[in-house]
């Protein structure tokens, strides 16, 4: 937790020179676009993890790693869980950090995002994976198209804020329901951002028809929850 800590306090830092540098700089998207690239550094369970965000307009909301991914991955930490021998994929990834933790704690991982984030993804897994290894793989997932890309059952799933934009609900619902196996152990954490219902409409009223829906821990402060949503008549409820 004191790791954790400290990942958030740099985290917070760097943020604060990356809006120094949005002062300074035009904000034409024309212009500047991807032009302000940040490395940024978390420890978990004992790995430092290096991550690239290339803030612009072309990546957009895909080029941040954004609290509830490190809420996940601080849940990882302290559950303690162990994902050898585990068959895993990660949904929405952007930056890719909690798909590239998993695989240093010895998961299969098939990373996924829309296409235009798969570039940033395979940098972040260059700078963690510098000598090559068992490296997560990284494929381009549009959601409610992935019949002809992802293939197979998983062991894990998991999503971090992917449910901010109402829109993309009902074909992420259509995902989910592919990937379903009754083996399989999701895991989504969300931030409910005050007002919003999206995400509450989502995990509450779209997901409980074909899914077993269980509240594994809330952050009050940060209005975040992690949950996991099994299969109905599959896996422990």
């Amino acid at each position: 937790a004191a790791d954790g800590g400290e990942a958030e306090a740099e985290a917070e830092a760097e943020e604060h020179q990356l809006e120094a540098l949005r002062s300074v700089f035009p904000h034409d998207p024309e212009l500047f676009e991807d032009a302000f690239p940040v490395e940024q550094r978390y420890r978990f369970c004992g790995h430092v993890l290096r991550i690239a965000q290339h803030h612009g307009p072309r990546l957009g909301l895909a080029a941040s790693v954004w609290e509830a991914a490190l809420s996940l991955c601080r849940y990882i930490e302290e559950q303690r869980l162990d994902f050898r021998g585990q068959r895993v994929i990660e949904l929405g990834a952007g930056t890719g950090i909690v798909g590239i933790l998993v695989a240093l704690l010895g998961g299969d991982v098939t990373i996924t995002d829309q296409p235009a984030a798969l570039d940033q993804i395979r940098e972040n897994i260059q700078l963690n994976f510098p000598g090559g290894g068992a490296r997560p793989r990284v494929e381009a997932l549009v959601w409610g198209q992935e019949e002809d890309t992802v293939r197979g059952e998983y062991d894990v799933i998991l999503g971090s804020d992917i449910v901010y934009h109402p829109p993309s609900s009902p074909p992420l619902l259509g995902t989910r329901r592919r990937l379903c196996s009754p083996r399989a152990i999701p895991l989504l954490c969300t931030k409910m951002r005050g007002g919003d219902s999206g995400a509450r409409h989502f995990f509450h009223q779209m997901l409980p028809p074909y899914f077993q829906v269980q509240l594994l821990q809330r952050e009050p402060e940060e209005e975040i929850e992690i949950y996991r949503v099994t299969c109905r008549g599959g896996g422990d409820p």
